[in-house]
């Protein structure tokens, strides 16, 4: 796994697959500016797609994580889970959603996007290594 180092304030933090998460990033924006924050999940989902296809970046559409069922919108370069949602609010479920994904994928990073937002926020979740995943993972 890459990671980046990025130095702020005396601080340094560790971000994963940034470049990538920063192309990913952008064909949201695209998405968003050319569609509007009042299309559904699935057109944004197409356009998306459309946009990968493009800029020729790997992905997986509804890529179903096995043994346990569970679909995630895009596995981008079997590296990140997108996550799209097109709803007013992203809720505490959304981001439980994204955690338990992470964890029985064993993927590191997951974006979650809301095209509803007025100003595109994609939010990055950090898979949890601690003992509280199991808190994700009854669900």
């Amino acid at each position: 796994m890459r990671m980046h180092t990025n130095y702020t304030n005396g601080k340094t933090e560790k971000l994963i697959f940034p470049e990538l998460s920063y192309i990913i990033t952008g064909a949201c924006f695209d998405v968003h500016n050319k569609l509007g924050r009042y299309a559904r999940e699935r057109q944004y989902g197409d356009l998306l797609e459309e946009r990968f296809k493009e800029i020729k970046v790997p992905y997986k559409r509804e890529f179903k994580i096995e043994k346990t069922g569970n679909i995630v919108d895009f596995l981008i370069d079997d590296k990140i889970i997108l996550e799209l949602k097109a709803k007013s609010t992203i809720l505490r479920d959304d981001y439980y959603q994204a955690q338990r994904y992470l964890q029985v994928s064993n993927i590191k990073l997951a974006l979650l996007v809301n095209f509803q937002n007025r100003y595109l926020k994609p939010i990055r979740i950090v898979k949890i290594d601690t003992d509280i995943k199991s808190k994700f993972l009854q669900n």
